[in-house]
């Protein structure tokens, strides 16, 4: 990592620490000022729920069931099962704020071979879906990475993912030619008959790079997701790249196994699976697709569209009215009221999407109930400006979450060239076989440290302290980890290589010092961060886990292990390495 590569890594820490205190900031005042109030929010059988959708969630868009391919509701739904059967599915052992949870809904992670996804302080590595046309990883016997049942099931995500990328690829572009029409109808400037198509399609692109370049300025200076009204969506070009998914994350969840669920806590809105975020480390301004699937099946009510929320609820009123001819004004009431109260109770039944507009108060909340096989959308700039939470029904439930995730730093190819390039600085001499640096510049040095600790906590530790879990199912990655661990063992000789050379009374004095410098900073920060790891493997949560879920807490070994050039306890070393610093 170059010096301004460090210190804006350092600078991000910073800032998602900052962010995060906001956040606790935010929602300590927004409990404060409601009080004992809530805030109202509206279901598709409320007067208005349309209208609110349009102005102040126009990013979501509904797809009932039957917008899916036939026949591939059952291959779906077959493949979920599978997972759960195949033991995939399991509750992440998280680190909110210091402290060790576990997640209340079971995961996997399918995609792309070779990514990761990284939420709350754990790294989730691909189940691969195995593409048409592709035969996936085989291990040293020439055996497939899973077994048949596994794959189909992968095969038949990776079709549902190909076919959101498609359908919200041209969802987005009609809701886009739908708005360029209504911005040019209600311009002053509406172009004549003489105007060209490509006319109104480079007007509208300039304003919204116009409006990204705002959002992008507001968003630095930390007033991104601060607006007490909802800004309008970003309108998306007319002709749009097609979507790229690049993997999934699979939920499961079973409300009457839990043993307690949270209220929600401003609106009202019932028991919450998930409680309200933004989805984390995604492309900007990329889409989330949803579908979900409550087994077993409940009876299949008509599926609630876009417009119709309303018009069911005017429809019952007239058939209250027509029945309530010859009765009381108070019997009518009454019979309205139990109507009503039968029509939230059923939706409180299934499961339910709810959305806010982050950290305001003033425009209501909004919540969609969610058929199985009905999929949602969420486009533009919605999950950036907006948070959303899953609402429990009565029936256990699965979602396969498509999305955008930001792999930059995150895929198995960005973490092996890292290595590579750490370990260009090690000399083997063929003849007497010994090893030493090529180079001792501190600023090669400090890159060196800082991808030997980038490999042992984002990577190693984070593969072994899910266990067991991935290896259980499916072999994919065990032979490059095997791989990055022989790496990282080359990265314990290169430290034990420079500590030589500090202690070398003979190293120029000048050099010597920034040298341990390096050297003190890189094994002050992997002791503390070693110790963090053996807590959380040790900590009684962990120790619950049966033992193929267990936390392993690899690589560990013994200070006497003749393998290690190092000791896996550093402090004696960093004593000797802040003494030599103190008589320099």
């Amino acid at each position: 990592m170059k010096p301004r590569q460090r210190k804006q890594y350092f600078r991000n820490m910073k800032r998602s620490d900052d962010s995060e205190r906001e956040k606790r900031r935010k929602r300590r005042r927004l409990i404060q000022e409601l009080g004992e109030q809530r805030i109202p929010y509206l279901s598709p059988a409320d007067p208005g729920f349309q209208e609110l959708w349009d102005s102040s969630y126009a990013g979501l868009a509904l797809r009932q069931s039957s917008a899916l391919p036939d026949g591939l509701h059952e291959r779906v739904q077959s493949a979920l099962i599978t997972l759960q059967r195949c033991g995939c599915l399991l509750r992440d052992l998280v680190r909110v704020r210091d402290r060790d949870i576990f997640t209340a809904v079971s995961r996997a992670l399918v995609g792309q071979p070779g990514y990761t996804y990284r939420y709350l302080n754990t790294r989730l590595f691909t189940i691969p879906w195995h593409c048409e046309g592709e035969e996936g990883q085989k291990d040293e016997k020439e055996k497939p990475c899973c077994d048949s049942d596994l794959r189909d099931a992968c095969k038949a995500l990776w079709e549902l993912n190909q076919f959101f990328c498609s359908d919200v690829t041209q969802q987005t572009n009609a809701r886009g030619v739908k708005r360029s029409r209504s911005d040019t109808e209600n311009s002053e400037d509406t172009p004549g008959e003489g105007m060209c198509e490509e006319s109104v399609k480079d007007r509208l692109l300039e304003k919204k790079q116009e409006k990204e370049k705002k959002e992008e300025e507001e968003e630095d200076s930390g007033q991104g997701c601060s607006h007490s009204s909802p800004p309008s969506s970003t309108p998306p070009p007319d002709v749009a790249s097609l979507v790229q998914f690049n993997m999934t994350l699979i939920n499961y969840m079973d409300p009457t196994a839990m043993t307690q669920l949270k209220e929600e806590p401003y609106y009202g809105m019932g028991k919450m699976a998930v409680g309200w975020h933004h989805d984390e480390n995604l492309v900007p301004l990329s889409p989330v697709a949803v579908y979900s699937y409550s087994c077993p099946a409940e009876p299949k009510n008509k599926g609630v569209t876009e417009k119709d929320g309303e018009e069911q609820s005017k429809d019952k009123e007239k058939e209250t009215e027509t029945e309530g001819e010859g009765t009381s004004k108070e019997e009518l009431k009454k019979e309205r009221e139990g109507l009503e109260k039968e029509e939230v109770q059923k939706e409180k039944a299934c499961w339910r999407v709810g959305l806010k507009v982050a950290w305001d108060i003033h425009t209501p909340g909004l919540a969609l109930p969610l058929q199985s096989g009905d999929c949602y959308y969420m486009t533009d700039d919605l999950n950036r400006t907006h948070q959303h939470c899953v609402l429990a029904g009565d029936t256990a439930r699965f979602s396969s979450t498509h999305r955008v995730v930001q792999c930059c730093t995150g895929t198995l190819d960005y973490i092996q060239k890292r290595c590579s390039e750490a370990l260009k600085n090690l000399h083997t001499d063929p003849e007497k076989n010994t090893k030493s640096l090529k180079s001792l510049l501190p600023s090669t040095l400090q890159h060196i440290e800082d991808i030997h600790n980038e490999v042992e906590f984002e990577w190693l530790r984070q593969y072994w302290f899910q266990g067991r879990r991935y290896a259980r199912f499916c072999s994919w990655w065990t032979k490059p980890m095997e791989q990055m661990e022989k790496d990282w063992k080359e990265m314990e000789r290169m430290t034990q290589l420079l500590l030589d050379v500090v202690e070398d009374e003979n190293t120029a004095q000048e050099n010597r010092r920034e040298m341990a410098d390096v050297l003190l900073n890189a094994l002050t920060d992997r002791q503390q961060h070693r110790q963090t790891w053996r807590d959380r493997c040790q900590s009684s949560l962990a120790q619950a886990l049966a033992a193929e879920e267990a936390p392993a807490d690899q690589p560990y070994w013994s200070n006497e292990d003749p393998d290690m050039p190092l000791p896996f306890d550093l402090s004696e070393i960093i004593s000797r390495v802040e003494s030599l610093l103190w008589r320099m």
